[in-house]
């Protein structure tokens, strides 16, 4: 994969960090793989400094580790780490939906319902292939929890954990049968956040990742 072409007002290390991360995320940069700081340099005419910088951001996201003896390396991917992740997901995410029908502005309401009719267009969504979510503002589920207005939660679910759950959906496919059925579950939980009530949301939340996960489930095995 070439490198994406990025503003050049960005400074080194943070071209270098969004470079990498997206290689990471997207697979070009395998799972489990060591990383060479001296063939990155190389690869990006990069200072030490700089790429040393990128590389600690990335393991701020999860998709680095650092062991003993070994240097740094990408995240392997498992079916136990997958799972995990989903288990905190159902929490938080159900957290920030009950937040987000408080909290929410009409703003808010308007842009989440641009997002969904934006996504409803989509060919392979409206054939029941898949149901591709485009990363920050365009994804429903990043949406909802900068809607609940909790910094921590949206530091940890919009950061910590937001890149390493895209890991998993770009390197295990978009295809699911559940498509059309995941599209249904966003719209009732945007109204139920519409209509203010938390208690709602937050279950049809919890269902809706819940469901996700078991597919998931189904689909490794």
């Amino acid at each position: 994969m070439n490198s994406p072409v990025l503003e050049a007002h960005l400074s080194l290390a943070e071209r270098l960090f969004l470079t990498l991360r997206g290689e990471i995320v997207e697979g070009c940069i395998a799972a489990g793989s060591k990383i060479s700081e001296p063939e990155l340099a190389r690869r990006f005419n990069a200072s030490r400094g700089s790429l040393r910088e990128a590389l600690m951001r990335l393991e701020s996201l999860g998709l680095l580790e650092r062991r003993v003896n070994v240097g740094a390396r990408v995240v392997e991917l498992s079916e136990r780490g997958l799972l995990e992740l989903y288990e905190v997901r159902e929490a938080l995410e159900g957290m920030a939906c009950r937040l987000a029908a408080k909290a929410r502005s009409e703003e808010d309401l308007v842009a989440l319902r641009k997002m969904l009719a934006g996504h409803e267009q989509q060919e392979e969504l409206q054939a029941g292939k898949a149901y591709f979510q485009p990363e920050g503002d365009f994804d429903f589920h990043f949406r909802i929890v900068q809607a609940s207005k909790n910094e921590l939660l949206i530091d940890t679910l919009c950061n910590r954990l937001y890149y390493r759950v895209r890991m998993y959906r770009y390197q295990l496919g978009m295809a699911s049968p559940r498509a059309q059925r995941a599209f249904r579950e966003h719209s009732h939980i945007i109204e139920a956040i519409e209509a203010g009530d938390g208690e709602l949301a937050e279950l049809l939340m919890r269902r809706h990742i819940r469901a996700s996960r078991q597919n998931i489930e189904n689909k490794l095995r």
